[in-house]
């Protein structure tokens, strides 16, 4: 910024998915307009949490045909031996009703499911690569790739990519950025209207003034107080999945006087999953990304160092389970837990986040062998340990013997459980419970990664206006998208749909934002200095 004070025409807070989406829709709305994009994170981590994503967008579609215009990785020959059903409107609504237990706010819910095939295909001609997700999502079947879980498109390199893209297309149409500049306080009018930011560069204080605000800067994950206050004990001890920069400021800033905003959503709640235990704990590396995750749990048993499981690994596909489990992980003595596999299991491990440059693994010939060499991790009780999964293969082996005719398939729930009329686990595995039997066995350590919090502040979920505690109407020039917007998820959300979201709302905030500056042309926001 070059003097003590700056104008623009809309001010977006965020270098994220969901604040690029704002600014680039503001400037096609309205393309006269003076956009500025603010972060207080450097250059060098720009993106904020969706730099570390796998890039996975849920979408409602038609089925293949709907999505091959979308992306660059299918040939025509490859194309025909694709099966990916269609995922309707409904299918998503019913997702995401059944994974937040229909808390989700319905209007939020349904823009969201409404909007998300234009928005994706929106991205799409602003020069963001899509593919169909065939590391992540599908499984060679029979010679067929079989997509599974209602979501199958990601973007190429991932976050990372899809960062890169955006920087482009906010270049491409003219959008100013500025890093390590932080907003301190919002600046309201008589009328209790946003028109300008205080902000903080290079040590010393600046006014951005401006005609609306958007404010795309995260959630508090990285704020161990926060994280204690809102998600209660042992939080301040999970690790920080992506950017260290996201630290509830601005919520802080927008929910005290002057501006006095409503909060909404599940503030106790938040997206976590099972984390490499040996990853930085206070922030994502950014070379390794998502790759700590460890996602292959429906394949093999999740056990504590008390030898026990904890949750059912296959009561539903894993893009409906993982933002969960690390909170259950968390849960367990000392947070921390072992993923395990036989030669079976392990050899469907996504080598992303599973091979040896990626993440210790811990082999052995024998269980025995394997709970011995657990002992050096943590594990405090190996006989526990060997007779779970001494328990869990006879109960498995009993369930094949009253279903020869079920078939493993991790393309869909295959009914491959635990639970028979001559045996039944006092914890079932519901799907995919393949015998523990074959040499070498694997273990994985791992922890609970935080991705983002799901407390936030109440919009229109027409605009993502936001709304006042006081008085319940919208707060005049300002409008919240992201992971600050409240009111979607609780508890758990379906996969992919947190990049939907910044961009289905983030979009609506930008055109939003760009029609207070059609209205108030002719006003110069320097006569207000």
């Amino acid at each position: 910024m070059p003097s003590q004070e700056d104008y623009c025409d809309v001010l977006v807070l965020g270098s994220g998915n969901a604040g690029f989406s704002a600014a680039v829709s503001a400037k096609q709305t309205t393309p006269s307009a003076n956009v500025l994009l603010i972060d207080k994170c450097p250059e060098d981590w720009a993106g904020g949490n969706s730099y570390f994503t796998a890039g996975a967008f849920r979408t409602a579609h038609s089925g293949l045909e709907d999505l091959l215009p979308l992306v660059n990785n299918v040939s025509p020959d490859t194309a025909k031996i694709i099966d990916l059903p269609p995922y309707s409107p409904l299918d998503f609504e019913d997702d995401l009703k059944r994974v937040t237990n229909k808390l989700c706010d319905k209007e939020l819910g349904r823009v969201l499911v409404e909007d998300s095939r234009e928005t994706i295909g929106w991205l799409k001609d602003l020069g963001i690569r899509f593919q169909l997700s065939f590391n992540r999502q599908a499984y060679e079947v029979n010679g067929r790739w079989k997509f599974w879980g209602g979501l199958h498109l990601k973007t190429q390199d991932g976050g990372k990519g899809l960062i890169e893209d955006h920087l482009i297309a906010a270049e491409k149409h003219g959008i100013r950025i500025s890093f390590s500049t932080a907003a301190t306080r919002l600046i309201t009018n008589v009328n209790g209207g946003v028109y300008g930011v205080e902000v903080v560069r290079g040590g010393k204080k600046m006014v951005v003034r401006c005609k609306a605000v958007v404010l795309a800067a995260g959630g508090f994950e990285a704020n161990p107080r926060m994280r204690s206050q809102y998600l209660g004990p042992n939080w301040d001890l999970a690790h920080v999945r992506g950017t260290p920069y996201n630290t509830g400021d601005l919520l802080s800033i927008a929910i005290a006087p002057p501006i006095n905003a409503k909060q909404a959503g599940n503030w106790s709640g938040c997206h976590s999953v099972a984390w490499d235990a040996d990853s930085p704990p206070n922030s994502g590396d950014r070379g390794v990304s998502n790759e700590f995750t460890k996602s292959g749990y429906p394949l093999g048993l999740m056990i504590n160092v008390n030898g026990e499981r904890f949750v059912d690994e296959g009561v539903d596909l894993r893009n409906y389970t993982y933002a969960k489990f690390g909170r259950a992980i968390l849960q367990q003595p000392d947070g921390i837990a072992y993923q395990i596999w036989d030669k079976k299991g392990s050899q469907m491990l996504r080598e992303e986040e599973y091979r040896p440059e990626v993440v210790k693994r811990i082999e052995a010939s024998t269980i025995q062998e394997l709970g011995d060499q657990l002992g050096k991790e943590g594990l405090a009780r190996k006989e526990r340990f060997v007779q779970t999964i001494e328990s869990y293969n006879q109960a498995v082996y009993a369930h094949r013997k009253e279903h020869a005719n079920l078939t493993f398939d991790p393309s869909v729930k295959d009914r491959l459980s635990t639970q028979s009329s001559s045996l039944s686990l006092a914890l079932p595995k519901s799907n995919w419970a393949l015998p523990l039997d074959e040499p070498p066995f694997l273990a994985i350590k791992v922890t609970c990664g935080i991705t983002f919090t799901f407390g936030g502040l109440a919009v229109n979920p027409q605009t993502a206006a936001l709304i006042s505690q006081t008085t319940g109407k919208e707060i005049p020039g300002l409008f919240c998208v992201g992971e600050m917007m409240g009111g979607l998820f609780y508890g758990n959300y379906p996969g992919g749909s947190g990049l939907t979201s910044g961009a289905v709302f983030g979009r609506r905030a930008g055109r939003a934002a760009a029609e207070l500056v059609r209205k108030a042309v002719g006003w110069d926001t320097r006569a207000r200095l």
